[in-house]
């Protein structure tokens, strides 16, 4: 364990400034990240914000942290409008694709964390359903109720932000401006005291077809989808909650109505440090599921791209900036990541000298100041890319790289090749192929950009008399 770090400097959303962290208890940090909403593939765009937390909780670690953190899967309540209204998303992906809500749950629960795998980002200690912690939302809402926080209308259960003081601090927004702000094409349910009250609890007045049903005293139902991180957050992690993490689209309202409902069930300061990373957005504006190409890992690796390019480029951006995704942009990092990876691989294979403790050390308080700069991740990178440069022996060199893939996790020290997916193979197979043809046809500066083309992506072709072999490096 590394001496830990002093003065650890994040971006608290709450107070919108960089402060110093000050965990609640100096033993342990906690940490909750909003889990993905199990009803459809995750797309890049979501996985950014995972790669942001996956980087956190092992920088925490690096500087000296124990950490503890615990993750949602949201398999029921949430809405196909975060503000409680439309359809139910799992409902949603059941019909789209004829299945039960548990199937829908299940199936894309597993492809969720296959792509986390790909791209390096680690399971949390704690991964909690929503769909199985009932009784604890309903202990919460019965104390709400009783303390005049919430209330029952048409058979469903309310929170009234009218009963919180500033309700509006995380956000930064007021009634007024969000008033101004409507659409007109929005209906608000009539049965709440105020359109931004939201549901603690909904009977099957709101969805006739919700597979997912409990009883409660309230009638039979689900709960609402913040009620759920509170649940589970405060279930697994204790009434005081170090760090809250999620996408910037999740500040208003789900982590708004998250502090509101917490504070007023545990009658005091609930979270301290809210961190939220910016969006991914195409030439169009924010990347979603519902437009453009559906841009998933697996399309990625169809394409040719090893997912940890991906984790790359991600990285060579700060995770509070907005970042401009496309294939030119993923090509340049492509080409980046892999010239980065065979000058390690040089350094690799020609060890020699002993490890410079001095400069291992200077190297490691370097990284550390990085991190410090509110998990600056393109300083890190500049840190790896000094280490290369520097006059030192290899064995050197080589310790300081393993010591910070301890939070980049880009696989640079990575003897163990992974196994190729069926994707990646066809689009490999389907290259030399067309290539074959190219120079069948005499067309050999096709031929030629074809081997380029694999070999940006660290495609390695060799023809033989057996034919055309290939390697991944």
């Amino acid at each position: 364990m590394y001496e830990k770090v002093i003065y650890l400097r994040l971006y608290n959303t709450l107070t919108k400034k960089i402060e110093e962290f000050k965990p609640y208890n100096d033993k342990e940090v906690t940490l909750y990240t909003c889990g993905p909403t199990v009803y459809h593939f995750a797309h890049i765009g979501n996985l950014r914000t995972y790669i942001f937390e996956d980087i956190l909780e092992k920088s925490l670690e690096y500087v000296g942290y124990n950490v503890k953190r615990c993750m949602n899967i949201t398999d029921v309540g949430h809405m196909s409008s975060d503000a409680d209204t439309g359809e139910d998303k799992m409902i949603k992906g059941a019909i789209r694709e004829n299945k039960t809500v548990y199937e829908i749950a299940d199936y894309y629960t597993e492809a969720f964390f296959k792509d986390a795998s790909k791209l390096n980002i680690r399971k949390p200690k704690i991964i909690e359903r929503a769909s199985k912690h009932i009784d604890f939302y309903i202990k919460m809402i019965e104390k709400l109720l009783k303390e005049g926080y919430a209330y029952i209308s048409n058979g469903n259960v309310y929170f009234d932000i009218s009963k919180v003081k500033d309700y509006y601090a995380l956000s930064g927004k007021n009634q007024e401006e969000l008033i101004i702000g409507a659409r007109e094409d929005v209906n608000y349910d009539i049965h709440k005291r105020n359109p931004y009250d939201f549901g603690l609890w909904f009977t099957v007045s709101k969805f006739a077809n919700q597979d997912m049903k409990w009883d409660s005293p309230w009638g039979v139902g689900y709960p609402g989808w913040h009620i759920e991180c509170s649940g589970i957050s405060i279930n697994y992690l204790g009434e005081h909650l170090d760090i809250h993490c999620g996408g910037v689209d999740n500040i208003f309202p789900h982590h708004t109505n998250e502090i509101a409902q917490s504070e007023a069930y545990l009658g005091h300061k609930w979270c301290s440090y809210w961190l939220h990373g910016e969006h991914l957005n195409d030439a169009t504006g924010k990347m979603s599921k519902s437009k453009g190409e559906f841009l998933t890992v697996s399309l990625l690796e169809e394409k040719g791209y090893n997912p940890l390019v991906y984790r790359f480029f991600c990285l060579q951006s700060h995770y509070r900036n907005q970042l401009v995704f496309s294939y030119e942009a993923l090509d340049k990092a492509s080409s980046t990541y892999n010239k980065l990876l065979n000058k390690i691989n040089i350094i690799k294979n020609n060890t020699d000298g002993i490890v410079e403790e001095d400069v291992l050390n200077n190297y490691k308080n370097k990284f550390k100041e990085a991190i410090n700069n509110d998990l600056n991740t393109s300083l890190m990178i500049t840190c790896l890319y000094d280490i290369l440069k520097e006059n030192v022996n290899n064995n050197t060199k080589i310790e300081v790289i393993k010591s910070y893939d301890q939070v980049l996790s880009l696989d640079l020290l990575n003897d163990n090749k992974k196994e190729l997916s069926s994707d990646l193979i066809k689009y490999i197979e389907d290259k030399i192929n067309e290539r074959a043809l190219a120079k069948q046809n005499k067309d050999y500066v096709k031929a030629d950009l074809i081997r380029k083309e694999l070999e940006e992506k660290n495609i390695i072709i060799k023809d033989t008399r057996e034919g055309t072999k290939y390697e991944v490096i």
